[in-house]
């Protein structure tokens, strides 16, 4: 089959956060003048993509919509865990357990929940920055202090964690829960194997749970693979992995993640607090898209790959100060821009008032992002190569 992703879809009135909500999230000042009409502006800010859904998605929504019946859904029949699990096993030669396996409203909800559930008020929760601003709300709010070691960035310019510093920080009794983004949002580094081992086991030598955020792991270069943490430790209870078909497959509208906890203690305080219901047509989409995804999900990896390449081949022409690794995975562009702006800027207003663009910058996620803008590159190819030329309209010569 062929998957038109140039295509530009109309969002505008369809309550669409990307769209019709970013003043809400993206500026402190609500009123803050564009240079074009909020509904011209470029949307390339939040994580979802600008692409429609794969067609089987669509075709197994329909299907159950012709059952006009909505009520009270759950995973009775186990079909959404086996295609999950199916899937896993397909991409990654790795098979959770189901019964390890629990539906969730999405992987940000099961982080709050998780973090209650294995903190306490008092207790240390530990990640790399910069980092998803979810990660912090949800570690604070159930009165856990936040941590974090900052990424490094190698001489190649490659984000790389600090063993020391991670080390030294694991080793504070007060932290009991270590929270691995893999790949790392915002900067797109996928973990590879030897990485891991070390996370892992500086954690277990310091008794600290991970939980393993890999929503985007199914989002990687042609020619990359992802490496579930879980797979490398079979018999280890100390890992949750956290995953989803939303980002993947932009069913994130329709709130659905899968969540595979081992450890029996955390497992029964979730089942405890969770019933488990389902939304009917996100069961039947997830399922679908688990079992008959592939194909859309390959041409969707060739048609990133030329995005990123568009993206790196302008910033080095007309950008050259700027620094960008095409990322591991992720459809999210990661560019530090820092040697033409002064510390501190608001990325974010700046390229909306002068370009109309919605990105956002380093000051939106949480510590060690300044300088830096991330960019949503899951949109037609047209709408890249129309923001890389604003971006280097607008990007002033010197700070």
């Amino acid at each position: 089959m062929s998957f038109d992703f140039d295509a530009i879809i109309d969002r505008v009135g369809t309550n669409s956060v990307a769209v019709d909500g970013f003043r809400k999230y993206l500026f402190d000042d609500p009123d803050l003048a564009l240079p074009c009409p909020d509904d011209e502006a470029l949307v390339m800010w939040v994580a979802d993509m600008a692409f429609a859904v794969p067609p089987v998605a669509l075709e197994a929504m329909q299907r159950r919509m012709r059952q006009p019946i909505f009520g009270y859904t759950t995973p009775i029949d186990g079909t959404l865990a086996d295609a999950f699990i199916g899937w896993c096993d397909r991409r990654y030669g790795w098979a959770p357990a189901a019964e390890h396996h629990v539906p969730a409203a999405g992987i940000v909800p099961a982080l709050y929940d998780l973090v209650g559930f294995i903190g306490e008020p008092g207790d240390v929760v530990l990640t790399h920055t910069p980092a998803y601003e979810p990660f912090e709300s949800a570690i604070s709010y159930h009165g856990c202090s936040f941590a974090s070691s900052p990424l490094l960035r190698s001489e190649a310019g490659e984000y790389v964690f600090d063993a020391s510093d991670l080390g030294a920080r694991l080793a504070d009794p007060a932290v009991k829960l270590f929270v691995l983004c893999h790949p790392h949002n915002p900067t797109g580094r996928s973990w590879r194997e030897g990485e891991l081992r070390q996370v892992a086991e500086l954690c277990f030598d310091n008794d600290v749970l991970i939980i393993s955020d890999e929503i985007h792991c199914d989002l990687m270069r042609s020619g990359r693979t992802h490496t579930p943490l879980a797979k490398l430790y079979p018999d280890s209870d100390q890992i949750i992995t956290c995953m989803s078909s939303s980002k993947t497959f932009n069913l994130a509208g329709l709130g659905l993640a899968n969540v595979v906890i081992p450890n029996d203690r955390v497992r029964e305080a979730w089942e405890d607090r969770h019933f488990p219901v389902l939304n009917p047509l996100s069961a039947a989409a997830a399922t679908a898209v688990f079992r008959e995804g592939d194909e859309w999900l390959a041409a969707l990896t060739g048609y990133l790959d030329a995005n990123f390449e568009l993206v790196r081949s302008v910033l080095a022409d007309h950008l050259p100060l700027a620094k960008f690794t095409v990322p591991d995975a992720t459809y999210l562009a990661w560019i530090d821009v820092s040697a033409y702006f002064e510390p501190g800027t608001d990325l974010t207003a700046h390229y909306a008032t002068q370009a109309g663009l919605l990105i956002e910058g380093g000051e939106k996620f949480v510590a060690d992002g300044d300088g830096c803008l991330r960019m949503n590159l899951a949109c037609p190819r047209s709408t890249v190569a129309e923001a890389m030329r604003r971006i280097v309209d607008v990007t002033p010569t010197r700070p």
